[in-house]
């Protein structure tokens, strides 16, 4: 049970940051750039291409960034969701498999829909490593909870069995 709980702590705190960043990004973009070795890099170049758009956008069009500020919250009303199987894993198990699934969904959005926005392939590439990354913390809970899920009926079934 406590691997669980820690697993899950990891999880929801790594959606919260991942929602956080996603409240300033004209900020985050410029510290980026500012500790990345400036260098004629595909990499350095996108990332100076997508600062200068935030940045632009921003300046121009203020209410686009409303969007990011959606974001961000989704990411934390999603990681708030994952306190019932923190308090108790086999009753909201669902929760996980809703992760899993979600973790899942990440690739082919990111194939899909990087080419149509322009994303280069190492950042698809980047976004799909967070499905894969976040799907192995719920796989290691969901088995974790069909082990206890397991344990429990097992034990159910003796103490039936010792009152007949």
């Amino acid at each position: 049970m406590k691997s669980i709980r820690i697993w899950l702590l990891f999880f929801i705190i790594s959606l919260l940051i991942s929602g956080i960043t996603a409240f300033a990004p004209e900020t985050g973009l410029r510290w980026l750039l500012s500790i990345w070795p400036a260098n004629d890099s595909a990499l350095y170049r996108w990332i100076q291409q997508s600062y200068l758009a935030v940045k632009v956008t921003n300046e121009q069009f203020p209410s686009i960034a409303y969007g990011y500020d959606w974001l961000a919250f989704a990411h934390i009303v999603i990681a708030t969701v994952f306190i019932g199987p923190l308090r108790n894993p086999i009753r909201n198990v669902w929760v996980i498999q809703f992760g899993c699934i979600a973790c899942a969904m990440i690739i082919p959005l990111a194939l899909i829909a990087g080419p149509l926005r322009q994303i280069p392939m190492f950042w698809q590439l980047i976004d799909c490593s967070f499905g894969v990354v976040g799907i192995i913390p719920l796989i290691i809970c969901l088995r974790k909870i069909r082990q206890l899920g397991r344990k429990g009926l097992q034990e159910r079934e003796h103490i039936t069995s010792l009152k007949k």
